[in-house]
């Protein structure tokens, strides 16, 4: 049975049959929308006092009825309707509009979430008859920075363009466009951050952020500054400026956004219902980044703990935020099954570890106390992430320790003996890199490391 979506309530069994047909109806695939079928949901929908929405497929079938209220109608969840990241989702929306006005502002805001083939809105006229399709569409990356395109409208039956080859021509074109930047990763982002302050070094911070990105393999399209007083509870750059940044990934091929904070799952899943995009923060890229670097046991245990820290208060109940960590940048680690076990078995791993790492600390003090035995003087190399450290290490001590150039390539603290002249002696160690607003998970599972400093001379 055809269903109709919207609030049927009030209305008798012939109007409900009325528009049950319209499933019937249809429209040739290459049309907008027919002369008779603009005719037949425009007299219904003045009867009715209500507008009437249909969803049509590229077949002109009639997918979905949708039956609003005076004023608009609500759009239920298409999520059965697959679209790829330069496809539409195969779906026009035509909706009556009974006060005669044109597009509005939340038209093309289901436009453009909904990643609609175009949106149509009929006016209609006191009489009941059809009178002009005010109808968009989204468009390409362009100069202008503009979204959409609105037409100018026209009575149904002047409707001249075969829309099927129109809407594929303008797929081609969102597929050409993106593949302009010839990029081969899998994860494609927009960075965003809010800030309060105009002169709070927001943009130092979102390069801070994209070197970041890209050590994890992330191509990094665009970045969005939203300077506001506060960030916004739900979606923290505000409904309106996260509609922005959905169509700027849709424009340019984007499907990650990474966020230049910590966030709450709340905030994450708000975010990832509203876009239909993995979300990531700030916390989730770094941890990602010593996954993908711890090699030895220390390093690894610490990372680990520091993950399981920080998703311990993301596992009150399992949702659809927490399975986005798995594959991709911010997959590495623990793993989707034990993001899924219970809080109890996660601290009991956390418990263990924790153990582990002060088995770690008593060592390494054995280790100290062994070199201010042998009165050797301690020097450690400490500085920002990826600004040289373990090179110079091995040019003073012709050592071999891993250089490279990414951020955090040392996890683990190298020590190696730097000899002067007249036989004179000092034991020389790398340290892990800093880097702004590091993970407390991570400062806090690190810390027998970091206590290296301590200890230097």
């Amino acid at each position: 049975m055809n269903k109709i979506f919207g609030n049927t309530s009030g209305l008798g069994a012939q109007q409900i049959k009325s528009l049950e047909r319209l499933y019937r109806r249809g429209i040739p695939p290459e049309s907008i929308l027919s002369n008779d079928l603009a005719r037949e949901i425009s007299f219904l929908s003045s009867a009715l006092n209500r507008q009437i929405g249909l969803l049509i497929n590229r077949k002109g079938e009639i997918s979905m009825v949708i039956l609003g209220d005076h004023k608009g109608i609500f759009i239920p969840s298409l999520d059965v309707f697959r679209a790829a990241s330069t496809r539409f989702k195969g779906l026009r929306l035509i909706h009556t509009h009974l006060n005669g006005e044109a597009l509005s502002p939340e038209d093309m805001t289901d436009l453009s979430h909904l990643r609609l083939d175009m949106i149509g809105a009929l006016q209609v006229c006191e009489d009941g008859s059809p009178g002009r399709l005010f109808w968009a569409h989204l468009i390409p990356e362009n100069p202008q920075g503009n979204y959409w395109l609105i037409h100018e409208p026209q009575e149904p039956h002047r409707l001249d363009l075969n829309f099927l080859s129109f809407i594929a021509a303008l797929e081609d074109e969102f597929a050409r466009r993106q593949k302009t930047r010839k990029i081969d990763a899998t994860e494609k982002a927009i960075l965003v951050r809010v800030e309060k302050n105009p002169l709070a070094g927001a943009e130092a911070s979102l390069e801070e952020l994209r070197q970041l990105a890209e050590t994890c393999g992330v191509a990094v399209f665009d970045s969005q500054i939203q300077y506001r007083p506060q960030p916004d509870p739900r979606y923290l750059v505000g409904r309106g400026k996260l509609s922005d940044i959905d169509l700027r990934a849709t424009q340019i091929g984007a499907n990650l956004l990474i966020f230049d904070h910590e966030m709450t799952p709340a905030q994450v899943r708000s975010i990832s219902d509203f876009t239909g995009l993995k979300i990531l923060d700030r916390t989730q890229v770094i941890l990602d980044i010593f996954a993908h670097r711890a090699h030895s046991r220390e390093g690894k245990i610490q990372v680990e703990l520091a993950q399981l820290k920080y998703l311990l208060p993301r596992l009150m109940h399992k949702d659809t935020s927490l399975s986005r960590l798995a594959g991709g940048i911010g997959g590495v680690g623990p793993g989707e099954t034990k993001l899924e076990i219970d809080r109890r078995r996660v601290r009991e791993r956390i418990n263990r570890l924790e153990k582990d790492l002060k088995n770690i600390t008593k060592s390494r003090g054995q280790r100290r106390g062994r070199r201010n035995k042998s009165g050797l003087p301690v020097i450690s190399i400490v500085g920002y992430t990826n600004a040289g450290k373990s090179t110079l290490l091995n040019t003073l001590t012709q050592s071999a320790v891993l250089a490279e150039d990414k951020l955090f390539a040392t996890l683990d603290t190298k020590s190696a003996r730097l000899r002067f002249p007249r036989d004179t002696e000092a034991v020389i160690t790398d340290t892990v890199g800093f880097i702004r607003k590091l993970p407390k998970e991570l400062f806090s599972a690190f810390r027998a490391t970091l206590d290296e400093l301590n200890e230097a001379d």
